[in-house]
């Protein structure tokens, strides 16, 4: 059954923006927007991800078939502005938290939030603590006790890390997330100007409740 809720604030055009939590049909709904939002906003650095329909209708079967699915949906209108996903832990690709469950967690204790992706317009309001407050009240209603996401791992001397960038550790942090030594996933994709698509490393933060 879908569940939604609703935490007002302001959009980038003055109108109210709405925040939708989003579970089952309606989730399904909106996989096509947050596909197009993943692609024009993961084109920035550390992601420099080349954008793929086919990639993106892949990566986000997980979102279909997992029964504790939540999308978070930010919406100025009627319009999708950004977008956060997540899934027990369970129900990811298999072997994706191979590395946690190897120093010994319990993967079935474990929410993981996946993406979280807003339009420029509508940064710096507080949105991203929303979509996390979200994320892990439905982890918390599902038993799960940890959450955790990923960063992308880039050398800092990367050629198309912009001069002006600056990580999210401080937020991160701030919401009591800390990286877990030695932890890391591997996802392919295919970067910007690449012919095929090639791994990358990815950094498990958590935090426990």
């Amino acid at each position: 059954m879908a569940q939604s809720g609703l935490v007002n604030g302001q959009g980038g055009t003055g109108a109210p923006l709405a925040l939708r939590r989003l579970t089952g049909a309606a989730l399904d709904a909106a996989l096509d927007d947050v596909a197009r939002l993943r692609i024009e906003i993961f084109r920035a650095f550390p992601y420099l991800y080349e954008g793929d329909a086919a990639y993106e209708r892949d990566y986000l079967q997980t979102y279909r078939d997992s029964p504790g699915a939540i999308l978070v949906g930010a919406y100025d209108g009627t319009h999708l502005v950004g977008a956060a996903t997540g899934t027990p832990m369970r129900e990811q690709e298999a072997g994706f938290g191979a590395a946690l469950e190897e120093m010994g967690f319990d993967l079935g204790r474990i929410f993981y939030c996946a993406e979280s992706v807003l339009l420029p317009a509508y940064r710096g309001r507080g949105v991203g603590h929303r979509f996390f407050d979200a994320r892990e009240a439905h982890a918390r209603a599902l038993g799960h006790d940890v959450c955790v996401f990923c960063s992308v791992i880039r050398p800092e001397d990367h050629p198309r890390r912009p001069e002006a960038y600056r990580p999210l550790d401080k937020f991160w942090r701030g919401r009591g997330y800390a990286p877990v030594p030695g932890a890391t996933a591997r996802i392919a994709w295919k970067d910007i100007g690449a012919e095929a698509e090639t791994d990358h490393d990815l950094q498990f933060w958590m935090r426990r409740f």
